[in-house]
């Protein structure tokens, strides 16, 4: 088995106002609909902190700063690419929300999280976001994993 393989990066980050409310985005993609929190893909040479900043300002009009890498998750489509989504937080952000045309952005707060439906396997992501013994969320054949 070789050592290189084809892989997607991507981002979330999981934004907080400190009043209890969190940043979400309603994915209006029909491959994955539902609330989460807002990211995307990291485009060719282009930093993982870069891209999760651009990401959260392109679909929410916010700009975060100082965004903490917390976690990963990885999973493999059905043509064996695997995708990494790295994780950050951030709790200082400027700018004015708005929605993009990824989907409506909205604080919602924390406690009310799942009374929403949220994208499939959402849950195990907020595990990793929320618990800081737990770094990576891993997903192959079916199975969850947390490490």
């Amino acid at each position: 088995m070789g050592r290189k393989e084809t892989v997607e990066l991507t981002n979330m980050c999981m934004v907080e106002d400190g009043k209890g409310n969190v940043l979400v985005q309603n994915r209006l993609n029909p491959n994955w609909p539902g609330i989460v929190y807002p990211g995307g893909h990291v485009e060719a040479g282009e930093s993982i902190t870069a891209s999760v900043v651009r990401e959260v300002r392109e679909e929410t009009g916010l700009t975060v700063q100082n965004p903490t890498l917390c976690g990963v998750k990885q999973f493999w489509l059905d043509d064996g690419v695997r995708f990494i989504v790295f994780l950050f937080r951030a709790d200082q952000f400027s700018g004015e929300l708005h929605g993009s045309e990824e989907g409506d952005a909205f604080w919602l707060p924390r406690a009310e999280l799942f009374e929403h439906q949220t994208a499939e396997n959402f849950e195990g992501l907020v595990h990793v976001f929320e618990t800081p013994e737990c770094s990576e969320v891993y997903c192959k054949d079916g199975e969850t994993h947390f490490a």
